[in-house]
């Protein structure tokens, strides 16, 4: 069955009143697929659609929802309905989610919600969301070091409602300071009696609570852990990150990334109003528009040559459009590069070298095969001229695809900032210089 005919289908359940039908079909899909549905649903058919849904069931739908559809289905529910479907969120989520509404509604949400959960929650939401604070979690289970293994699997046991979160067991010690750490893998090894601070591993590779989450991200991926435990100054264990908000990082980075590149603004998606677009859009496309008009004044200067050798605006746009695209392909090469290297001398070195070497070996086909077709046209001193430019022009917009990036990026300035746009204009204004004057110090020869 496609999404068409679910949605068909629920839609007739609802106006039928079958319950117990309907509550069949969605006890077989995934939170992904019942967000997907309620988002086909008719805006008429929300309310009742929610009401059939059990709490645990509306909390991992409002985890798949963007904000807008989050907080209207807390509206749709009330307060009282929906403290208890906040009680069932993962904490480092419904952070997100709070943040999102106004500080009255904050308060009055927090005051509906268990006392532990809202306490966590309004600590969670002191710290940046975009740091190890903000996506950290408190579902996951801690242990004492003096525990036995038994002891160890009683209190597992008692947290059994968590298992999805369950990866590690961490050790803590009177102080709640991480000390260790325990795979079931050990546990299910071990002797029942034997005590956990002889089983665990002491190295435990933990993140400060104000990490940014691209470094967590990086470190998750590095070691390829599933969760890594969040520690304030003292070492004391205040939550964990997982894997799947790990995943949402890198999405999310990546969208960001490829806003910048493109000069986009940010958050423009399908939904975004055309006047919101535009104007997320108009200060990027501004500043190139005014950096655009000193390519204008460069060919005024060359107007001599222009005006006695015509035939080289045609070969104008091939020069510029060629500089721009491999200034660009270098650019998103080190914009990737840097999300999963660590950047020192030695790095800087080879990556500039294997970029000059790739400017070389692109610049010398380019500029042979162009050199050949000018030479047929329209004889040798023009194959030399832009032949000669554009090989020039390639080893010259490859590095600055890589060093503007590099620099910004040493300059703690998010290197994405250094946009296809804004680096195609830089090499288009590169590009002309070169060629004109390639054609000037020829013109006595044509």
């Amino acid at each position: 069955m496609n999404a068409d005919q679910l949605t068909v289908l629920i839609i007739k359940y609802l106006k039928e009143n079958k319950k117990g039908a309907l509550e069949k079909v969605i006890d077989e899909l995934q939170p992904y697929d019942i967000a997907q549905l309620y988002q086909n649903l008719p805006g008429k058919h929300h309310f009742k659609f929610l009401l059939y849904l059990s709490p645990q069931q509306i909390a991992d739908l409002i985890q798949e929802l963007d904000s807008d559809l989050q907080i209207e289905i807390l509206h749709r529910l009330g307060i009282e309905k929906s403290s208890k479907v906040m009680d069932l969120m993962e904490n480092d989520d419904l952070a997100d989610l709070l943040s999102e509404l106004s500080v009255e509604k904050i308060q009055e949400y927090l005051a509906a919600m268990k006392s532990e959960d809202s306490t966590y929650v309004q600590n969670l939401m002191t710290y940046s969301p975009e740091t190890a604070g903000g996506l950290m979690t408190n579902q996951f289970v801690w242990i004492k070091n003096d525990y036995t293994v038994r002891d160890a699997v009683d209190k597992l046991k008692s947290f059994a409602e968590m298992n999805h979160t369950i990866y590690y067991l961490y050790v803590i010690n009177d102080n709640k300071e991480l000390v260790g750490v325990v795979s079931y893998r050990d546990m299910l090894l071990s002797n029942i009696d034997e005590k956990i601070s002889d089983i665990m591993f002491n190295r435990v590779i933990s993140v400060p609570v104000d990490l940014d989450q691209e470094e967590v991200a990086q470190l998750i991926q590095r070691y390829d852990f599933v969760a890594v435990p969040v520690v304030d100054e003292k070492n004391k264990l205040l939550g964990i990150v997982t894997v799947d908000d790990v995943i949402d990082v890198v999405i999310q980075e990546a969208n960001e990334d490829i806003e910048k590149l493109s000069a986009s603004g940010k958050d423009i998606d399908f939904n975004t109003k055309a006047t919101t677009a535009s104007f997320r859009r108009l200060p990027w496309l501004i500043l190139l528009l005014f950096i655009g008009l000193i390519s204008g004044s460069i060919i005024s200067g060359f107007e001599d040559t222009l005006e006695q050798v015509v035939a080289l605006v045609f070969f104008m746009p091939m020069i510029a459009g060629m500089t721009g695209n491999t200034g660009t392909q270098s650019l998103a090469v080190v914009v990737r590069g840097l999300i999963s290297h660590d950047l020192d001398r030695k790095t800087v070195v080879k990556l500039v070298t294997r970029e000059l070497g790739v400017g070389l070996i692109i610049g010398i086909t380019c500029g042979a095969l162009i050199a050949i077709i000018a030479y047929v046209w329209l004889g040798p001193i023009y194959s030399l001229i832009v032949g000669g430019s554009l090989i020039l022009t390639l080893i010259i917009g490859t590095m600055a695809g890589t060093i503007i990036p590099l620099l910004l990026y040493r300059f703690n300035i998010d290197p994405a900032v250094a946009s296809g746009p804004l680096i195609t204009t830089l090499n288009d204004i590169f590009s002309l210089i070169v060629y004109f004057s390639f054609a000037t110090a020829f013109l006595s020869y044509l």
